[in-house]
């Protein structure tokens, strides 16, 4: 893999990865459509460079989250950040393991069958649609500061799904889930991202010892770090009068496209 691609797809993993679009869709075509050979620790190594654009960009919030989750076990004080910290710790751990089992899963009846591209299409169809749907109808009620535990562990919990089915995007189906439990449009896309950390980066770990340490590698995850910075800018103050009606659009538009490279190739 050149320098050159390794920017390209750095810069695509930055913007699919945050937005509700699917990274893990876009990831597996454009390396088809241009014939780019991309190994797979490089998927993840990619997701290394928008999880210090997540960790660097809510710093202060993850200090806040941190010392509020020990000071309510140690001092027994309790608070909106020490809740949120306990959430996201408790809710991880299924996660996680859920996320593994499934996307071994998937992996393999994917590779099985090679229904991945086939499979790509229809969630970006599928979910865009829920998506635009969850989002007209669902007010705009909740937020962090009073979300429920119940409400915490079902949109955690619904990240496995993206490891199950490629093209349904982690900040997409949570940010789904959020809306369909009535957070207003900017805490879900903040609490999708604080969620999202602990599972990157354990995946990051699990993953390290097939990174290659080249040029291309630093290309890619700086040129994500960067552009997801960028990108989570963008998201949670557009959300504050926007809506994720154009995500829904794109994703159901490019779904229709690759349904049809499918049909017709």
């Amino acid at each position: 893999m050149t320098i050159l691609q390794a920017t390209i797809l750095g810069i695509i993993q930055g913007i699919t990865e945050l937005l509700p679009i699917s990274s893990s869709g876009h990831l597996n075509l454009i390396p088809l459509i241009f014939g780019w050979s991309m190994p797979e620790s490089f998927d993840v190594a990619l997701h290394l460079g928008t999880l210090l654009a997540i960790t660097i960009f809510f710093f202060k919030d993850w200090i806040n989250l941190i010392k509020g989750g020990f000071n309510q076990v140690i001092k027994k004080e309790k608070s909106t950040d020490g809740k949120i910290f306990w959430y996201i710790v408790i809710v991880t751990i299924p996660t996680g393991i859920a996320s593994l089992l499934l996307d071994k899963l998937s992996e393999f009846l994917c590779v099985k069958f090679g229904i991945e591209l086939p499979l790509i299409a229809i969630m970006l169809i599928v979910l865009g649609i829920v998506l635009y749907i969850v989002d007209k109808k669902s007010e705009a009620k909740v937020n962090l500061e009073n979300m429920t535990f119940k409400q915490s562990f079902l949109i955690g919990i619904s990240q496995a799904i993206a490891a199950a089915f490629p093209g349904t995007s982690r900040s997409g189906i949570t940010m789904t889930v959020a809306r369909a439990l009535k957070l207003d449009r900017e805490s879900a896309a903040k609490y999708s991202f604080l969620l999202s950390t602990p599972i990157v980066l354990a995946a990051v770990i699990f993953s390290i010892t097939d990174f290659e340490f080249t040029l291309a590698f630093f290309a890619g995850v700086i040129s994500s770090f960067l552009v997801g910075l960028v990108v989570i800018k963008f998201l949670l103050n557009y959300l504050k009068k926007g809506s994720f009606k154009v995500f829904a659009i794109y994703r159901v538009l490019l779904g229709l496209i690759v349904l049809a490279f499918c049909i017709f190739k």
